[in-house]
């Protein structure tokens, strides 16, 4: 789909995304390129980084990929280093790693509870805290008048609550919270804009392939408001949007992008079928960058 942004909305920017390399954090990843920002990608699979990357140069868009996991400190602030050696300065984080599965809250340890937590809400901390004195308005490599932009990918898990999220829902109350009081105290102190993005289901996704799969027929479209699925394009134009000179007064603002989704109540899928779907799922998509091994389980 043609963007209705102009080509060069994000001229000069440069933008470290996590998750960056596949699913919607590759398509932000695409987009941003595409009207004009450089892009670093982090993410722990070597083979998933070069190809994206290879994917991005082949379009023309100036990009390098770092290999680190979001909850290990010194992988994040090794990958933020790395990215304002590579451009010089960094305008815009995305976080968009994240980890989720299917499971009953009590059939979830505490260790697989903690997974999620540490993936999604305290690595986008972690990321935060690092970029910070990149992003500063009077940071290194900084030349703009106002601070940088920092974009935090959640979910609307929990508006409401949802079947065998328990653990996800925490996780992105958790982001939203963290994403709301950084716009405050970073706003104010260093005129850095903090704000986020909540999906609904998307296809063609890793993340939509766990949590809707094949062999659970739940009729989704028919329970969207807009009787579709979203696509990762959409996800992306909100991010170009919010990184652009048309958001830059909005500041703790979390959008959600779900076709009104939130609205209704959740879908209840049988607890046997989700043990069964869950361990099976698991199993084909151990691999996968949105995935948790089932040892984390």
């Amino acid at each position: 789909m043609e963007s209705p942004f102009n080509s060069n909305a994000l001229r000069g920017k440069v933008a470290l995304l996590t998750g960056g390399g596949s699913g919607i954090g590759f398509e932000i990843s695409t987009q941003f390129g595409k009207h004009g920002a450089s892009v670093a990608i982090m993410g722990r699979r070597r083979n998933a980084l070069d190809g994206a990357v290879s994917a991005l140069t082949s379009l023309g868009i100036p990009a390098v990929g770092f290999e680190g996991d979001v909850r290990k400190l010194e992988d994040a602030k090794r990958v933020v280093e790395a990215t304002v050696r590579h451009f010089g300065k960094l305008d815009i984080l995305v976080n968009a790693a994240a980890g989720n599965f299917l499971a009953a809250a009590e059939d979830l340890s505490p260790n697989g509870f903690k997974t999620v937590m540490d993936i999604d809400t305290v690595g986008t901390f972690t990321m935060c805290h690092e970029a910070l004195k990149y992003l500063k308005k009077d940071g290194p490599g900084k030349t703009a008048s106002t601070g940088g932009l920092i974009l935090n990918i959640s979910a609307t898990l929990h508006y409401t609550a949802a079947w065998y999220q328990i653990h996800v829902s925490a996780a992105k109350a958790g982001i939203d919270a963290l994403t709301r009081n950084l716009a405050l105290e970073w706003g104010t102190d260093y005129d850095i804009r903090v704000n986020g993005i909540a999906p609904g289901p998307i296809g063609d996704t890793a993340g939509m392939s766990k949590l809707q799969p094949d062999e659970i027929n739940n009729n989704t479209r028919e329970s969207i408001p807009l009787y579709k699925l979203g696509e990762k394009w959409d996800i992306a134009m909100a991010a170009v949007y919010l990184a652009s000179d048309a958001g830059k007064y909005i500041n703790g603002s979390i959008l959600p992008v779900d076709g009104g989704l939130w609205l209704s109540r959740p879908r209840y899928l049988a607890k046997d079928d989700v043990k069964k779907v869950s361990r099976s799922v698991e199993k084909r998509s151990r691999a996968a960058p949105t995935g948790i091994p089932t040892s984390k389980l």
